[in-house]
């Protein structure tokens, strides 16, 4: 045991002796410089030798970089979009991954309650011939009406979102309808008032 800690402690002890390294100009000479470690060169590198000369663009490459130039905000643009849409896609993508996935395992009498509400879309669809304004209330309406039969918890909190909703438009449009009517007032009494009509 003795004999091999010796011998594995020589070698390492010598790894942290310091050796000083001397380097000549020529051979010749006698006189001796001290060069540190770091000063010295593992390759030989010829100085003043190499010189970079940039190659002329061809034709070729003179239209691509015009090219480049022309299409750069276009690109940073899409680049843009693609970084605004890719969240909505992805969600976009869960969503029908999970519909998949949800019409794969569906509930027993899932499917012919949707039946159900396809054929009331579709009387709804039949009975509101000859006016857009029927087809677009008569076909979601019956089917909602099927719909709020089938899920009538799903219907009411549907109902109190779309109210406050339709409660909050209206007003909107109230607001804005009111603003219109008082700026008319205004400008039909101004005219009244102006010197020339008196």
């Amino acid at each position: 045991m003795f004999k091999v800690i010796q011998r594995s402690v020589g070698p390492a002890s010598l790894s942290l002796l310091t050796f000083k390294v001397y380097a000549s100009a020529k051979k010749d000479s006698s006189h001796k410089a001290a060069v540190k470690v770091n000063e010295l060169s593992l390759y030989s590198v010829p100085e003043g030798q190499s010189k970079y000369v940039e190659e002329p663009r061809t034709q070729l490459e003179e239209s691509i970089s015009h090219l480049r130039h022309y299409c750069e905000p276009y690109t940073s643009w899409c680049q843009e979009m693609y970084s605004q849409t890719k969240p909505k896609m992805q969600s976009l993508v869960q969503w029908g991954l999970d519909s998949y996935e949800y019409l794969q395992n569906a509930p027993p009498g899932f499917f012919p309650r949707l039946g159900v509400i396809g054929f009331a879309g579709v009387v709804g669809l039949l009975l509101a011939r000859g006016s857009k304004i029927k087809k677009l209330v008569y076909p979601p309406g019956f089917m909602g009406l099927a719909a709020s039969l089938y899920y009538p918890q799903q219907a009411i909190v549907f109902v109190q979102v779309s109210g406050e909703k339709l409660y909050d438009w209206g007003l909107r449009g109230y607001i804005v309808v009111e603003d219109l009517w008082k700026e008319n007032i205004q400008k039909s009494e101004n005219v009244k008032n102006s010197p020339g009509n008196k």
